[in-house]
């Protein structure tokens, strides 16, 4: 079943790409919520933002292909409303909302520890409508003395406007991984084109990006820099010139290339790819050498000829160190640690034997435990377990202790069903409630083969409530892993204020591991607090936290993650082999 395409958009009307319509979608949901919808409503347009946010292609390409409603969360309404958008620049449902409801209260969520009902209130008794406008009567005093406030939670508001005046507009890594390459794919493919590469914070795997950076190797540049300014995702060309481009891409992101000859690629690779800092650590180790060293080249000090180098190893072997993985260039140590030749064994996503964290239909994944299993053995996987939510996440559709007794049936079948080289194991995301209270009682804990326990709620409580929470959790004998420490959500959520010191010290005394979720919505535990963790002895998992059988393809989020905290293989528990993870969950 398909939504009828749109007609042709008319002289003059505004042009409305995949960003434009991802982010009315959202701020409907945000309309919605403060409004006091009902959550299933409001989750179906956050659905909708994503998945239009997240399309591979332009939006318009699909609709005018007549298949909206192929998008993953787009039905019949959804795709009359982006229809709607596409022929007329205009979505009349979004108007009678923000005729209802001031815009600026959209922003006002945005501050951590504002919800719909308090955004509402300030805005009922004090009239605020913006940003500055409660900045000004939190500064002032005037919050503390309304319903549910209080001097404690005025404080909690300021602190959280600052916060968020310190995020930036940087796009998520999954996202500028998927623009990024679809700018160069088809620039590989000209026979001009020597060789070619991701380059930037993208290729080093930070959890967001700002920037595109491409680079290629090329004695013919300018067919490929023409391919490159009429590329399909681009909407602007921001400059031209014979061996540097700029766009603006369909995502919003700038987009750079670069074009050198071939045998200068391997000193621009090493530059382009940064960090800035560890660049001018290499710059350094030059100079002490008798070098100048630019992006194309090193120069003598004493005017000899410049010497070029066509791969990276051979410009890392001048400087007198084995090549430094991309994800370790950020001047944390790297550079002393190559010229000892110490660099760490790195884990790669060849050495993942399982997932331990997903979840089915039992409560808020798309596909059956079956399905979700085949999916994970055709990615080559030996060892799955299914850790649907628990009951107080009712949003999730969480478990109660007989529903998880009935499932445990459907889990139990499918193992045997897969045969004895696949396994599938029974587990829990368990909640640890705003309370402190564990979702479960210890005789259902007791009865699973694996048990998380995840923060979702309650995450703005004060320090010490909110760690006291996740200690309770770790020190419950049958807790297994802790899932997404900090729960953060990138961009939109800030880490919860733990005191990670205690949490490691607390993993470390009871051997409960911790989770990198590769998720790149959570990217959490980050590369500093594995790293930290690994220090200890803390064992890590990488986990998917996977929906749907596509978001198991989400591993090397981890991975990379992984490996900009220095994390070996021997680190992570789902590299071991099955029985081994076995003799981990008794012992």
């Amino acid at each position: 079943m398909h939504a009828e395409p749109p007609e042709p958009v008319q002289p003059g009307q505004p042009l409305l790409g995949n960003r434009e319509i991802a982010e009315m979608f959202e701020t409907i949901a945000d309309l919605l919520q403060v409004k006091g919808e009902i959550i299933h409503r409001v989750m179906a347009y956050r659905r909708a933002a994503e998945s239009i946010r997240d399309l591979p292609r332009d939006v318009r390409a699909v609709a005018a292909e007549g298949r909206l409603m192929d998008i993953d969360g787009i039905g019949k309404v959804m795709a009359e409303k982006i229809t709607e958008l596409l022929t007329t620049g205009r979505l009349g449902f979004y108007e009678e909302l923000t005729s209802e409801i001031p815009r600026g209260l959209v922003d006002v969520l945005r501050v951590s520890g504002v919800g719909p009902k308090k955004a509402m209130l300030f805005y009922k008794s004090l009239g605020i409508a913006s940003i500055p406008e409660l900045e000004a009567a939190a500064r002032a005093g005037k919050l503390r003395t309304l319903p549910g406030m209080g001097e404690k939670s005025e404080t909690k508001i300021i602190e959280g406007i600052e916060a968020l005046a310190r995020r930036t507009t940087r796009t998520r890594i999954d996202l500028a991984l998927r623009a990024a390459q679809r700018a160069l794919r088809p620039l590989l493919d000209l026979p001009e084109t020597i060789r070619g590469d991701i380059a930037g914070s993208l290729r080093r795997g930070r959890p967001t990006i700002g920037d595109l950076d491409l680079l290629i190797a090329s004695y013919t540049p300018d067919p490929i820099m023409d391919a490159f300014v009429n590329g399909v995702d681009v909407v602007r060309v921001l400059a031209q010139g014979p061996t540097k481009s700029s766009v603006e891409l369909t995502n919003g992101q700038q987009c750079d290339l670069r074009i050198v000859p071939p045998e200068q690629y391997g000193t621009a690779l090493v530059y382009f790819t940064g960090s800035k800092e560890h660049n001018i650590q290499l710059r350094e180790l030059a100079r002490d050498l008798g070098f100048s060293l630019n992006e194309w080249a090193f120069t003598p000090l004493d005017g000899g000829p410049e010497l070029h180098f066509a791969t990276e190893e051979e410009v890392y072997a001048r400087l007198g160190m084995p090549w430094i993985p991309p994800e370790l260039r950020e001047d944390r140590g790297e550079i002393a640690l190559a010229l000892r030749n110490e660099l760490p064994e790195l884990i790669a996503i060849e050495d993942i034997r399982a997932d331990l964290h997903m979840h089915s239909t039992w409560s808020d994944g798309k596909l059956s435990i079956r399905d979700m299993a085949w999916a994970a053995r055709e990615r080559g996987l030996s060892y799955i377990v299914i850790t649907d939510h628990s009951q107080s996440l009712g949003v999730a559709n969480g478990l109660t202790p007989e529903r998880l007794r009935a499932q445990r049936e459907e889990i139990r079948a499918v193992d045997a069903e897969m045969g004895p080289d696949f396994h599938v194991l029974q587990g829990v995301e368990m909640e640890i409630r705003a309370d402190g209270q564990l979702d479960l009682p210890d005789d259902v804990l007791a009865e699973l083969d694996v048990v998380i326990a995840s923060l979702h709620v309650g995450l703005r409580q004060e320090r010490a409530q909110v760690t006291a929470r996740l200690l309770n959790a770790i020190r419950n004998p049958h807790v297994d892993i802790i899932g997404h420490p900090r729960g953060q959500l990138i961009p939109r959520r800030e880490p919860a204020d733990l005191d990670m010191d205690a949490v490691f010290a607390a993993a470390a005394e009871t051997g409960t591991a911790l989770e990198i979720n590769a998720s790149p919505h959570r990217l959490d535990l980050d590369d500093v607090h594995a790293r930290q963790a690994a220090d200890m002895g803390i064992r890590l998992t990488i986990d998917t936290d996977a929906h749907s059988a596509g978001e198991l393809d989400n591993l090397p989020f981890g991975i990379i993650t992984a490996r900009r905290g220095r994390i070996g293989p021997r680190d992570v528990i789902n590299t071991w082999p099955f029985e081994e993870f076995l003799a981990w969950l008794k012992s």
